[in-house]
């Protein structure tokens, strides 16, 4: 009989694959960006807040705070490397404030990882403690970035179009959300089941309304507005924040 931990790990496997994905979805626009070699209005903002969520989801899996979550580590610390280069394309070919923005924005990140693991390695003794805290603040992270994609759900109630909302990026994050909500379930983690829970959820309404306004949807070019199109990454796979960026 296979035992529940080898399903989790192939389920885990899964979930790393289809994360993966996720994370290179933003890479045509910054092929977009390199091409151009300006940024544009689009905003550094979703990648950084995704680099911020790996790293702390980084420090969740390494054995020493949470054992036994590989998988959680693996795939953050793949999306650590995949935001890290889509930030510095943006640092290349940003105007001279931008740059000064990001750069003030990761070191305040990464002063705030350094004292979140300082804190939990000085402070906490076991590793129950150390993956509360860290567990926490993952979740508070996690919920905030899942709560991203209603503004581009409000939109598509008020405009009765699906436009900018893509169908197959939904689907890819509702079945990247039942995935890790299942890993969590396996072998019950409840700081994993919380954002992917609820990305799940978010994903699968966001299926329900490009249901029920696919049809009355117009042609492409029928908006005068050019978005960014929305980016969402459940937090142990992270990530992607969504975000709608106006070019005019």
């Amino acid at each position: 009989m296979i035992s529940t931990g080898s399903i989790r790990t192939v389920v885990g496997i899964i979930g790393n694959v289809i994360s993966f994905g996720l994370f290179l979805s933003p890479m045509p626009t910054f092929l977009t960006i390199v091409k151009k070699r300006a940024v544009e209005d689009f905003s550094p903002i979703p990648y950084l807040a995704t680099l911020l969520n790996c790293m702390m989801w980084v420090v969740y899996g390494v054995p020493f705070v949470h054992p036994n979550s590989v998988l959680v580590l693996t795939i953050n610390g793949i999306g650590f490397f995949v935001e890290a280069l889509y930030i510095a394309i943006f640092f290349i070919f940003a105007p001279r404030r931008l740059r000064l923005k990001i750069f003030g924005i990761l070191v305040a990140e990464l002063l705030f990882v350094g004292v979140v693991l300082g804190g939990v390695l000085g402070g906490a003794h076991t590793h129950d403690k150390r993956t509360q805290i860290v567990g926490i603040l993952c979740v508070i992270f996690g919920t905030a970035m899942y709560a991203s994609p209603l503004s581009v759900m409000k939109m598509v109630i008020e405009t009765k179009s699906v436009e900018y909302m893509p169908f197959y990026l939904s689907l890819v994050s509702f079945l990247n959300g039942i995935c890790w909500t299942t890993y969590s379930l396996l072998r019950f983690d409840l700081y994993i089941l919380i954002p992917n829970g609820l990305g799940a959820l978010l994903a699968a309404a966001q299926l329900l309304l490009y249901g029920m306004y696919y049809r009355t949807t117009p042609p492409k070019g029928g908006l005068k507005q050019n978005l960014e199109l929305p980016q969402i990454v459940p937090t142990n796979a992270p990530e992607f924040l969504s975000s709608v960026t106006i070019e005019r």
